[in-house]
């Protein structure tokens, strides 16, 4: 018998202890509702790594975030203090000219994450960077 000393596995264990019980596998799996190709396959789990096996592994890739690179990020950021009255379209096609490739899409998730979003957002971040670096602001 294998202990139930975690809640993640206690159904996967009951059914593992369901079928050294009955004796017989598919009657197990068919009161537990699983598959049999699911039992073997923790079964196998077990026999190789022990009951630790049982947890659940998963076989997703990760789902990385669609981000910009950091240093694209940080140009982004750097140009809606510069220019706070553009929009993310006009952004996109200034940064392009200087050779920073990023979609408007990409400039809005920038402007997102970092509370850039609006221009009242951008206006007062501009105006905290000031204050913070002591920079002065010229019309020229």
């Amino acid at each position: 018998m294998y202990s139930v000393h975690q809640n993640i596995i206690k159904h996967k264990v009951g059914l593992l202890n369901l079928a050294t019980e009955l004796g017989n596998v598919s009657r197990a799996c068919k009161v537990m509702g699983f598959s049999r190709d699911t039992f073997y396959r923790y079964q196998t789990a077990v026999e190789t790594g022990g009951v630790d096996a049982l947890i659940d592994a998963n076989r997703r890739k990760p789902n990385l975030r669609n981000c910009v690179e950091e240093a694209t990020e940080i140009a982004v950021a750097d140009f809606a203090l510069e220019q706070p009255a553009f929009g993310q379209v006009r952004v996109s096609n200034e940064l392009r000219k200087r050779g920073i490739f990023v979609s408007p899409s990409g400039v809005r998730s920038v402007w997102l994450r970092r509370d850039l979003e609006s221009f009242k957002k951008r206006l007062s971040a501009l105006e905290k960077h000031i204050a913070a670096t002591g920079a002065y602001f010229s019309l020229s």
